[in-house]
């Protein structure tokens, strides 16, 4: 194949190789960048040995070894996870500063369009909800899960600074509450947390009173509008999720009714800094990618679930 490589860095991940499939399905050539620190070979399983995709071994925040023109660098690379972060911090704060550097230079190097994956951390524990793009965010700098949020705005800051500066053609997508096959049973989120514990008929963990809300987003639902921004021409933030906002004792419920598991609920503390709310404004992206989620939480929910049985002994 002749045409230039999306280049997709942490693409072996959760989200990352959900988008390198549905790259390669649409006819684009893929490069797969990963270290395999938080993600999975089995996760590019179906495209291992397809002429469209490469896998890459290598840490973004020290090299991006991609020696031919590109035609787009997706820049997903990084723990995303609390249980993930927080015990990588350095290696986190080094995805989100040099890591992007080195995709931004990639992407420079061809004039090819540049699309950061930030996340809806950047707006900290909001003071304004929903959350609009036009939000600057509430977030302690020096706390716990600082090494996640501010590589992200860190990671956006840099990338204006080289779409101003130097003309770089640049996307940046605010990523909320994603879930679907492929998490990790031990990826630390909620709905994959309360999931697994259903199936094991373990108690379920609400930290806090559980009255503090999520928003969740199903991952074919957030692939397409990554794909529609991709292909936009749109300059600057924009925000990705489903604005159907749920309180975390729902989606217990929800998990419990689904599988049918006995599990109490207990109550833990609740961690410093999490956010007592969470919904995007997602107006922006209606209005420009026409681009909306589609799949019901139930329906998103049974298509994880079936994945979790399937890659394991989890039961009932």
């Amino acid at each position: 194949m002749s045409q230039r490589p999306v280049v997709v860095t942490g693409g072996a991940g959760f989200l990352g190789s959900h988008l390198c499939e549905a790259l390669v399905a649409r006819g684009d050539r893929v490069v797969c960048v990963d270290n395999l620190s938080t993600g999975v070979l089995d996760n590019l399983s179906s495209l291992m040995g397809h002429p469209a995709f490469r896998f890459v071994m290598a840490d973004v925040s020290r090299d991006l070894p991609v020696d031919e023109p590109v035609a787009a660098v997706l820049h997903f690379a990084s723990p995303a996870s609390p249980s993930e972060y927080l015990v990588r911090p350095l290696e986190t704060l080094a995805a989100g500063s040099e890591g992007t550097r080195h995709a931004l230079e990639l992407a420079a190097g061809s004039a090819a369009r540049f699309v950061l994956a930030s996340s809806s951390e950047v707006y900290g524990d909001p003071t304004e909800h929903p959350q609009a793009e036009s939000y600057w965010g509430y977030v302690n700098p020096i706390g716990p899960r600082s090494v996640y949020d501010e590589s992200k705005r860190f990671a956006e800051a840099l990338s204006m600074a080289w779409c101003r500066h130097k003309g770089a053609d640049v996307g940046i997508l605010r990523i909320f509450n994603t879930y679907g096959p492929r998490q990790r049973l031990d990826d630390g989120r909620v709905l994959v947390n309360f999931l697994v514990q259903a199936l094991q008929c373990q108690p379920l963990t609400i930290y806090g009173d559980g009255n503090q809300t999520r928003s969740m987003c199903f991952v074919d639902d957030l692939v397409s509008g990554v794909l529609a921004f991709l292909d936009s021409d749109v300059v600057g933030a924009i925000n990705l999720g489903n604005p159907e906002e749920h309180s975390i004792l729902e989606l217990a419920q929800m998990v419990l009714d689904l599988t049918g598991s006995p599990s109490p609920l207990v109550h833990s503390e609740l961690p410093l800094d999490d956010p007592r709310r969470r919904c995007p404004d997602v107006s922006r992206a209606k209005c420009i990618l026409d681009w909306e989620p589609t799949t019901s939480l139930a329906a998103g929910l049974l298509s994880t679930l079936a994945y979790l049985r399937r890659c394991s002994s989890l039961s009932p």
